[in-house]
């Protein structure tokens, strides 16, 4: 067996299936690690030693085998929490790191299991006012296959509702859900059957224009995962079916405003979401979280065969 094919084996979890039957089972995550910058730029404040130490018990905690990041610096910065993961017993030796307009921040991914393709979408744009404007961060598009079963997954760190000068920042925001809306749409589109993750920083609340445009509706509606903190809460709204459980499911914190929301999604596609095992997935709940991120990771568990 060799070194990689040892790697993948060892990072699957067995859990018992119907009949008895080894399923075997992957974890994706994403997190937004707050500005984890190890460099000066644009008067963004570089990451203190006690807030990365923070970002990696974090991760740690969510035992992820593939972690979409958000507002990551430049890749030396993906290189050292990637080592200091390593460090600590978490080895994820696939990196990926998208550069695109915003020169501070990137949107990455730290794997476990190799890339067999990488889609960088780093040069999309859109009208606004008879402007032309770019989406920031871009879109980086993975593919991974475990044996017979491959999945992709999509990631997106949105416009923030931090207003700019150049046009409304929510019209931005919901541009840019469009044009990720546009990239799901042709994988569902080659592929109806197709196990697709889209993940990461949106920015808004669920029933926001650009959170409607990213599920869509009909055959290729996406699924909210939406995983909760593991704290006893269980089972359907019990006041309005109608409504999401009332369970901790908060990834953000907002300073300013004193308020916590959820901000941070993985949207599933039919396929994928067949294989979701909401049981092991969770936010997990670390001492101290804030130290290191305004945000939360946010975890969930597949398993590796379609359904």
């Amino acid at each position: 067996m060799s070194l990689q094919k040892f790697f993948i084996a060892a990072a699957v979890v067995i859990l018992s299936g119907p009949l008895g039957l080894a399923q075997q089972t992957f974890r994706v995550a994403t997190y937004n690690v707050e500005n984890f910058i190890l460099e000066p730029i644009q008067n963004r404040p570089l990451k203190k030693p006690f807030a990365q130490a923070k970002i990696v018990e974090s991760i740690l905690a969510a035992k992820p085998d593939v972690i979409a990041l958000q507002e990551m610096g430049k890749k030396t910065a993906l290189i050292k929490l990637q080592a200091a993961l390593k460090a600590k017993g978490l080895d994820l030796p696939h990196v990926e790191h998208l550069l695109a307009f915003d020169p501070a921040i990137h949107v990455a991914y730290l794997s476990r299991f190799p890339f067999k393709k990488i889609t960088r979408h780093d040069n999309e744009s859109f009208l606004l006012n008879g402007r032309r404007l770019h989406v920031s961060r871009g879109f980086a598009e993975v593919e991974i296959a475990l044996g017979d079963y491959s999945f992709s997954l999509i990631t997106a760190h949105l416009k923030s509702k931090r207003k700019v000068s150049v046009a409304d920042e929510a019209e931005m925001r919901l541009q840019e859900a469009l044009r990720l809306r546009r990239i799901i749409d042709a994988r569902l589109k080659a592929n109806p059957e197709v196990n697709l993750a889209v993940l990461g920083d949106f920015n808004d609340y669920y029933n926001s224009k650009p959170l409607k445009a990213l599920v869509g509706r009909g055959k290729s509606k996406l699924v909210d995962a939406r995983p909760g903190e593991k704290n006893g809460d269980g089972g359907s709204n019990r006041i309005n079916a109608k409504w999401f459980p009332r369970n901790v499911s908060w990834t953000h914190f907002y300073g300013v405003e004193d308020l916590y929301s959820r901000i941070d999604y993985i949207l599933l596609s039919p396929g994928m979401e067949r294989e979701l095992d909401r049981t092991n997935s969770w936010i997990p709940v670390v001492a101290n979280w804030g130290h290191g991120s305004d945000h939360r990771p946010v975890v969930t568990t597949f398993v590796a065969r379609d359904k």
